[in-house]
């Protein structure tokens, strides 16, 4: 099996990346600047944003195309639509590198979406059956790249692959959860300790071999142009998740416990509503058809996962 790979130097990409590496796949990282690469060497720079004069003729030999490259934040003071940047970006660019891919006679064309395209929460676990409800921009640009690429495999041999994942978390993860981290690290008092939801997380090695096994039509055949929510399988509220990661840490979780509905008041007031539903709403992923259909199981366990995160922070194993 030889990979292209896009988002290289992403936090996912340069996961699969390495992972790659260690078990000897030949792949090309798809890259915005070789600078960000240690060993660039073989990569190759290209620009989502202009791929005009993109020579398509570089994915010949290549068996899969795995695309992890994508346009999550908008920086303020853009002067274009924040949507129309998201569908250029996640849409236009990605169905273009699907032709591109077609033309080269690459066989499997793996896209990371995300859980945003079912939507922000539910009372129930999310299954891919499900009617999406894209919950912002960025998840309506990747919903439609969905519709796209499937619209693709429905009349070319090339076969598409989509996964949507929660929440991944992993060694110097971005976002809220580097955040939280730190918060934690540093034994800052934090007001969720009364958070009885439930939801869905992803460790950061279970979504890398879970893409890495569906990039392999012969080990996964089954998985040609379907649709996969995926995640670890031990759903558990917010106040339990950073307790593990406390404990992981091993520092003293310090979680008061203050009313829900005392904190969402105040996210709305200061315009932090969509962190709230993050924080304290549903988010269950019913991840039984990846098991059903293809036969995978997570290669860790939530608690793993996190004392492995610690330990690449320097904690020592008692």
């Amino acid at each position: 099996m030889k990979v292209l790979l896009t988002g290289a130097t992403g936090y996912i990409g340069s996961a699969i990346s390495r992972s790659l590496r260690s078990l000897g796949v030949v792949s090309l990282p798809l890259v915005r600047s070789k600078m960000s690469l240690s060993n660039s060497s073989r990569a190759i720079e290209f620009d989502l944003e202009d791929l005009s004069s993109f020579n398509w003729e570089i994915f010949k030999g290549f068996d899969v195309l795995i695309h992890t490259a994508a346009l999550a934040h908008i920086p303020k003071g853009e002067g274009c639509s924040s949507l129309n940047k998201y569908r250029k970006i996640n849409c236009a660019a990605t169905l273009e590198l699907a032709k591109f891919a077609i033309n080269a006679g690459v066989k499997r064309f793996v896209f990371l979406s995300s859980i945003g395209v079912n939507g922000v929460g539910s009372d129930r676990p999310f299954t891919e059956k499900d009617e999406v409800v894209p919950h912002d921009e960025y998840s309506l640009s990747k919903y439609e790249a969905e519709l796209g690429l499937l619209d693709i495999a429905r009349n070319t041999e090339m076969e598409v692959v989509i996964i949507r994942p929660p929440l991944v978390y992993g060694p110097r993860a971005p976002g809220n959860f580097k955040t939280l981290v730190k918060w934690i690290r540093n034994s800052v008092p934090m007001p969720f300790g009364a958070i009885n939801n439930l939801r869905s997380f992803i460790a950061l090695d279970n979504l890398v071999d879970f893409t890495i096994f569906c990039s392999d039509k012969r080990r996964s055949p089954r998985a040609a142009n379907e649709i996969f929510l995926i995640s670890d399988g031990e759903d558990i509220s917010t106040s339990e998740f950073l307790r593990k990661v406390a404990k992981s840490y091993k520092v003293k979780s310090r979680l008061i416990s203050v009313p829900i509905s005392w904190m969402q008041f105040a996210a709305k007031i200061f315009g932090k509503g969509y962190i709230s539903d993050r924080l304290f709403g549903n988010l269950q992923v019913d991840s039984s058809k990846a098991r059903g259909l293809l036969g995978w199981r997570p290669i860790i366990s939530m608690d793993e996962q996190l004392e492995k995160i610690a330990a690449f922070d320097g904690v020592k194993k008692e």
